[in-house]
């Protein structure tokens, strides 16, 4: 049976982060995903989640200098030495709080560098899932459509698979979000069979505008259906943009899975 777990990115992003877990375990949600919590004291997470019986799932890596228009430094040629220390501090911050998983975001990329960026990228994450690997932490690779963020190094699962394949590394996984998979590419139950057995974990909201899953072009009880019968026994992300409050959209969970709720 497929669960979901609130990504607090996007919802209750108004909020201090340990109210935005408060509201999260008060409308049942057992899990919960960050984007860059590196705000808020890691122990005060750890203990937020023990107490309210949340579990963290895990966090973004640092996306360099976002007022420069960067997402990611993995694949950015000549930064190494800043990518290793922001790493660091992600694995250190994702531990003490609790978590197991790190999105690793490569950046935006110009087209006539991807050969040495793949190189970069290679051999950064090579680097990064080693060091994960000690403390039993996956990395997630998440294609990101280029309509939302034109330049991203990778935009469908083919390509972001294909760097997993060459890192060669059994904790590389796939960050598979239904939404990205939707405006980049489609055909997403054949994508969700096709890789799988690589997928890490995956995230949902409508396509094409991003609100709750209970509208537009995606039909979400086929989708749900399909990954519960592949056998997925990880949780489903609510990485959407609330069309107003997140307690009235929070509907769709019923609508969709009553058994749940």
């Amino acid at each position: 049976m497929v669960r979901f777990s609130a990504n607090l990115g996007f919802l209750w992003s108004q909020l201090p982060l340990l109210e935005r877990i408060e509201r999260a375990a008060a409308n049942d949600f057992r899990a919960i995903e960050l984007h860059w919590p590196y705000d808020t004291e890691a122990s005060q997470v750890r203990e937020a989640c023990q107490r309210l019986g949340v579990k963290l799932l895990g966090i973004n890596a640092p996306i360099g200098d976002g007022s420069k228009g960067e997402s990611g430094l993995a694949a950015l040629s000549g930064r190494e030495v800043e990518f290793q220390k922001s790493f660091e501090m992600s694995l250190q911050w994702c531990l003490e709080a609790g978590g197991s998983a790190i999105h690793v975001l490569p950046g935006i990329i110009d087209p006539h560098a991807h050969g040495q960026a793949t190189q970069t990228l290679v051999k950064n994450l090579k680097w990064a899932a080693d060091l994960a690997a000690e403390q039993s932490v996956t990395i997630l690779l998440e294609a990101i459509n280029q309509r939302d963020k034109p330049g991203y190094f990778y935009s469908t699962q083919a390509e972001s698979n294909a760097i997993r394949e060459k890192c060669e590394r059994d904790n590389i996984k796939l960050m598979f979000d239904v939404y990205h998979v939707g405006v980049a590419e489609g055909d997403i139950l054949t994508k969700l069979t096709k890789y799988f057995p690589h997928i890490g974990h995956i995230q949902i909201a409508a396509v094409p505008s991003r609100a709750e899953p209970d509208e537009g072009e995606v039909a979400y009880s086929a989708v749900f259906k399909h990954i519960d019968s592949l056998g997925y026994q990880g949780w489903i992300g609510c990485e959407y943009k609330p069309r107003e409050s997140v307690e009235t959209g929070l509907a769709w969970r019923t609508a969709y899975l009553p058994e749940c709720f």
